[in-house]
């Protein structure tokens, strides 16, 4: 079962982020949903993400990562030397987090936001949910 990736499709900074990821996952080991589609939602439901939840998500074999432990867990997972950047879950998680609450709070100032979700291109169009 590939994991999933829920990004918040109106942030410009998420949606390039998706993009990095797909690149750089060639066998397709994610899969992507919007957190304000309906599939994003009822994923969010499901595993009990609460509201106030701003993060990527990634839900790999039942488990849920938030904020620096899904960005990492991303990482792991992609081609070149990206995997590396795995080594940094070593980092105390509150440190890790603070500096991804950081950009996270700010990425609509830095990067803009969108007024809709992206249409992805027909190759990849079937890794979004």
């Amino acid at each position: 079962m590939a994991a999933i990736v829920l990004f918040d499709g109106e942030c410009n900074f998420c949606d390039a982020s998706v993009q990095f990821i797909i690149k750089r996952d060639p066998k397709g080991y994610f899969q992507f949903a919007a957190q304000q589609s309906d599939i994003g939602e009822t994923l969010k439901h499901q595993y009990k993400v609460p509201n106030s939840m701003d993060s990527i998500l990634v839900i790999d074999q039942h488990k849920v990562y938030y904020s620096s432990d899904a960005a990492l867990h991303i990482s792991k997972h992609l081609n070149g030397l990206w995997s590396y950047l795995y080594m940094l879950k070593a980092t105390p998680k509150p440190l890790r987090d603070v500096a991804y609450k950081f950009i996270a709070k700010n990425r609509y100032a830095w990067f803009g936001k969108k007024d809709s979700c992206m249409i992805p291109p027909p190759e990849i169009r079937k890794r979004f949910l």
